[in-house]
Parts: structure tokens; sequence; C-alpha cells
């Protein structure tokens, strides 16, 4: 094994197995809930409850990470305690324990992915910048795990029920509390010489960064609609729980697909381009879901249009941010990241579409989550623009 291998090889085993407890949590927490017999609207709130903790607790652990440079300390510690606390969830609490129970888990596992990606960043850069190839070999074991467990579990709820959600919650965050603990313990150094002399409120304030920040709110927002109403839409509709587990499966295909072969597509256009681009797509794979949900070409269509709406945006995003948010405040820009990309609009489009689907049925989240795709598509448009004038401007000064 190659020192390279040696050093990432924690953080491939942490993306797996934390993407193998989303794999199967996320979509099915909505069905669960439903199994519970709770209404759609009480769905929507508790489902919204992981992107409520972004909305502070990310770049509360990204600030303190900064700070201290103990990264995979409160990893350890984040892992842990968010395994005790699912055991909750074996108990019968009610839609207000419920709450409480998942408040604590995610304010502990809210933050895991930011702190990584932020250590992570910082190791797959060579001369000081971001090597997606590097980055889409580890990345890609997330994916992998999403894939296992969706499909596992999918196939399971079919046959068993959903009563053993709460085993299949504590048996995935163990996973992920065993992959930090093998996490080398080190205190990453300072990075005093390379931090920008102003705060990260004025970066906050820079033309592109703002509307780099304001198209990363659009399009996840347009992604929340899935992430929260897409099990429970398909469900409607009819589909097995197997074949929705499939469905997400073909998702996480072509996604795992992007991030093994990334580093050949990203070159043929700007960073900028590709989040023109995926935003752009985001809009059209929300519209197809709104009107041909029953139309089975267009579905599959719809779920491999993901390895562009998440997995390049994704990584452009991971790259952008590094470049924008450098050195000490590497961990605070992904935890911002975090909470503008998934915090504000988790919520709104949690509750919101909860509302939306409760007034008017869940095909017209969709049609919400294209229009918000089309929002994004003109701030990445802005974003773009201005990083061309600036490229211009650098080339003639």
């Amino acid at each position: 094994m190659t020192a390279s291998v040696r050093v990432l090889a924690p953080f491939a085993a942490l993306s797996a197995s934390y993407f193998a407890h989303i794999g199967f949590f996320n979509p099915y927490l909505p069905l669960w809930l439903k199994d519970m017999g709770l209404g759609l609207l009480a769905i929507s709130v508790l489902t919204s409850v992981q992107s409520a903790t972004r909305l502070f607790a990310p770049y509360a652990w990204g600030w303190l990470s900064d700070r201290t440079g103990e990264r995979v300390r409160l990893l350890r510690y984040g892992a842990t305690a968010a395994l005790v606390c699912s055991l909750g969830l074996w108990l019968n609490l009610g839609f207000w324990g419920l709450l409480l129970v998942l408040l604590l888990m995610f304010v502990h596992t809210s933050a895991m992915m930011p702190m990584s990606e932020a250590a992570m960043a910082h190791l797959v850069s060579q001369g000081g910048r971001f090597d997606a190839k590097r980055y889409g070999r580890v990345r890609l074991w997330g994916s992998l795990g999403f894939l296992l467990t969706v499909l596992a579990a999918g196939g399971w709820f079919e046959r068993h029920g959903m009563g053993s959600f709460p085993l299949w919650t504590v048996a995935t965050l163990l996973a992920v509390t065993l992959s930090v603990w093998w996490m080398p313990d080190v205190k990453e150094a300072p990075h005093a010489a390379d931090a920008p002399a102003q705060p990260v409120w004025t970066l906050l304030r820079q033309p592109e960064v703002a509307w780099l920040f304001a198209a990363i709110f659009f399009h996840v927002l347009a992604h929340i609609f899935i992430y929260v109403f897409f099990s429970l839409y398909l469900d409607h509709l009819g589909y097995s729980k197997a074949t929705i587990g499939l469905l997400w499966a073909v998702a996480v295909v072509l996604e795992i697909g992007w991030f093994l072969t990334q580093g050949r597509w990203l070159p043929l256009l700007p960073l900028t381009g590709w989040l023109v681009l995926a935003a752009a797509l985001v809009a059209l794979r929300m519209g197809l879901l709104a009107k041909w949900p029953l139309v089975w070409p267009l579905l599959v269509l719809g779920q491999m249009l993901h390895a562009i709406t998440f997995a390049a945006h994704h990584t452009v995003c991971i790259a952008l941010i590094s470049h924008h948010f450098p050195g000490r405040l590497r961990g605070r820009g992904q935890a911002l990241y975090t909470v503008v990309g998934y915090g504000v609009p988790g919520v709104l489009g949690g509750v919101g579409g909860g509302l939306v689907s409760t007034a008017w049925g869940l095909s017209a989240v969709f049609a919400c989550g294209s229009v918000a795709g089309l929002m994004a598509t003109a701030c990445a448009l802005r974003v773009w623009g201005l990083a061309h004038r600036s490229a211009t401007a650098g080339k003639t000064g």
C-alpha cells in the first residue's frame, strides 16, 4: 500500500460507512414514519430536522476544528455520541420524542462530512490546486456505500416491513464510529501563513462568492425535494419498496461512474460552466418528475441525470469553496457550504414541501423544484460571467 493510499484509506472508509448510513436512512425514514401512522406534514417536519441542525451545527464544529486543528478527535466524539443517541429510536417516543432523538443525532453527524472534506481537500491538493481525480477516487467509496444499503434496505423492508429501521440505524452508525476511530489521531498544523486577512463574512460579500452560494442554495433546494419526497411520491404512485430502492440505485451507479472518471470530463468545461450545466439539468430532472413520473424511460433518465446534478455539482462546489476559503478558513468554508446549501434549503424544502404537497399533491413539490432549478441556473450564469471577467482581467493586468 502506497503512502498516498494509506493516508486516504481512512477517509474512504468514513465516506463509505457514512453514506451507507445515509443510503438507507434518508430514502426510508419517510416510509418508516409513515408506517408509524404519522401524517404527511409531521413526516415533513421530522425529515427536516437533519437540515435544521445544518443551520448551526456544521459552522460551530467547523469553527472549533479550525481553531483547534483537532478534526479527528471531534469526528470521533460526534460519531460515538450519534451512535448512543440512535438507541432512542427503539423507544416508543411519539412525535416530540422522535424529534428530540433525531435532533441530537443530527447535531453530532451534520458536521462529519464538512470536517472530513476540509481535511481531505488539503490532502488531495497538488501544488495548491484541488486534484479532482484523487478526490473522486475517495468519494466514490461513499457512493458505493450508499448503493449497497439503498438496494439491500429496499429488498429487506419489502419482505420484512419497516420495523427493523432502528436496527439498521444503529448498525450503520456503528460502522461510522469504527471508521473514525481508525483514522490517525493527527492534529492539523495551523495555516496562518496562507490564511487571508479578511474574515469569512467579508469573503461572503464578494460578488463571485455571494452568487456561488446563491446558486448552491437554489440547486440544493431542488434536490431536497428528492431527498424528502421521492420515496413517498413513488410509494404513493404504487411502486414497490424494492423498485424504489432500484431507482435510487440507478442514480448512485451513475454517480459512482462520474466520481471514478471525473478527472477526464471536468477539464472539458470551466468549473463554473459545470455549475451552470448541473443547474439546468436539475431543473429538467424536477420537471420530468412533476409531469411524467409514470413514464419509465423518463423516470430512469431523470435518475441518470444524478451524475451531473449531484456528483459533478458536489465536486465543483468542493473545489470552488476550497479556492475561495483556503488555509485556516477551509473548515468554515465547507461548513458554510453545508449550512447555506443543505441547512436553509433543507428546512424550507422539507417543511415548505410538506405544506405544498398537503395542499396540491406531491407532484406540485417537484414543479417547485423545477422553478428552483431555473433560479439556480440564473445564479450560476452570474458566477460564470464573474469568473470569466476576473480571469480575463488577470490575463490583461
